[in-house]
């Protein structure tokens, strides 16, 4: 290569600054270093760059049209530049990610601020869906991976389990049931029930559950929503069966968490379409969210 990086280097200084000294000076290089490597870079070249004129150079037509060459390489070069620290920086780019509504006020969101602090170039964006929409959205790419409280059962998705919650029992504190170590499901029928409508996942496992105790299920009120639950319930409007990750999510004092005896299990997972199979800034939130829901699980304390 005839033009060599630090002639063109060298040949951009003396441009931008009209003069051996200036280029020198911006250069951090000794005046007649530069004026050698002008002087090299004529030769090699064989044009002439500049006109000495009473001290000064002065650019020929042909140094004015190297110039613009030179110049847009050389920001090329400054956005390589960039791109390399970046890498070093760490990872960049964007994070595409949903969650059941649920989850989304206490691990999901501890788990995006860990994310973002630990990744401070990858753009997150952050949403929450419901579930009968989320298998369209993983398969359709409208995210990187989805994290659904109730695991998702489609030949094109991978489900991964990484942590367990349950249904539980939300009283106005002070609330008689209170006295109980653990609710069972008889004693919640005695009071006015806030549960889910039946047609949706969250209330067909209270249906089920209601079944399997062979006790009737009897709702003052339907929601489809968990946290319109917890107001209702803060209002006096009745008690509660809920997710427990919905609750973890609001600090209300006036309201107490009580857990069931009739254990009613979840196991939130991390969906994924089985056609994606590189390494991407999904997994790293995949292995960032496994490991937080552990450490959470050894110091989750008691319920009450």
């Amino acid at each position: 290569m005839k033009f060599r990086l630090r002639q063109m280097e060298v040949f951009r200084a003396v441009m931008l600054t009209g003069s051996i000294n200036g280029a020198s000076r911006l250069l951090f290089t000794s005046q007649p270093a530069i004026s050698r490597i002008v002087s090299h870079t004529e030769q090699t070249l064989g044009l002439a760059l500049f006109n000495r004129v009473k001290g000064k150079l002065v650019p020929t037509p042909e140094g004015e049209a190297l110039f613009r060459e030179v110049d847009e390489f050389y920001q090329q070069a400054l956005r390589v530049d960039a791109f390399a620290r970046g890498l070093a920086a760490g990872p960049s780019g964007t994070l595409n990610v949903s969650c059941s509504p649920c989850l989304s006020r206490g691990l999901m969101a501890r788990a995006v601020t860990r994310f973002v602090q630990r990744y401070p170039g990858i753009q997150v964006n952050f949403h929450t869906t419901l579930l009968n929409s989320m298998a369209q959205e993983v398969l359709s790419n409208q995210v990187d991976l989805a994290v659904s409280v109730l695991p998702l059962e489609h030949v094109n998705l991978s489900v991964q389990p990484f942590t367990e919650g349950r249904m539980v029992c939300l009283v106005p504190r002070g609330h008689e049931l209170a006295a109980h170590a653990a609710v069972a499901i008889a004693d919640l029928a005695r009071y006015p029930l806030i549960a889910h409508h039946p047609s949706i996942p969250f209330g067909q496992l209270v249906s089920a559950a209601f079944r399997k105790a062979d006790v009737a299920l009897s709702t003052r009120i339907d929601i489809h929503q968990t946290d319109v639950a917890c107001s209702l319930v803060r209002s006096g409007a009745g008690v509660a069966m809920v997710d427990e990750f919905t609750v973890d999510g609001m600090a209300w004092p006036e309201l107490q968490v009580l857990p069931l005896a009739d254990e009613i299990r979840l196991t939130p997972s991390i969906v994924r379409s089985v056609f994606d199979t590189r390494r991407t800034h999904a997994d790293k939130f995949a292995d960032l969210l496994v490991q937080l829901a552990g450490e959470e699980a050894a110091a989750k304390p008691a319920l009450g």
